[in-house]
């Protein structure tokens, strides 16, 4: 599955207080790219302040991050955008 940490499972999430779901790890720019299916420019041109169509994102410094919950709930948004246009037709 691409890069991860090289901590096994059990040293990552060995302190309940901190413990983060597998899953709800933040992505990066280019493992949010994969998980959309399109390129990396595309992710950054939609994460800009002047995107008409503007992805979730968390900005961590210089760093930009998503969360893969937010990234489905945008596509399913943009399913339902979809199916409503038809409808309109």
């Amino acid at each position: 599955m691409g890069t991860m940490h090289s901590l096994n499972v059990a040293e990552r999430y060995a302190n309940a207080d901190s413990a983060v779901a597998i899953g709800d790890e933040l992505l990066t720019v280019h493992n949010a790219a994969r998980f959309l299916n399109v390129s990396v420019s595309w992710v950054y041109e939609h994460t800009r302040d002047d995107a008409d169509d503007r992805l979730p994102f968390v900005k961590l410094g210089k760093y930009l991050r998503f969360d893969r919950a937010d990234l489905r709930a945008y596509i399913d948004a943009k399913r339902a955008s979809a199916r409503t246009a038809r409808r309109k037709r």
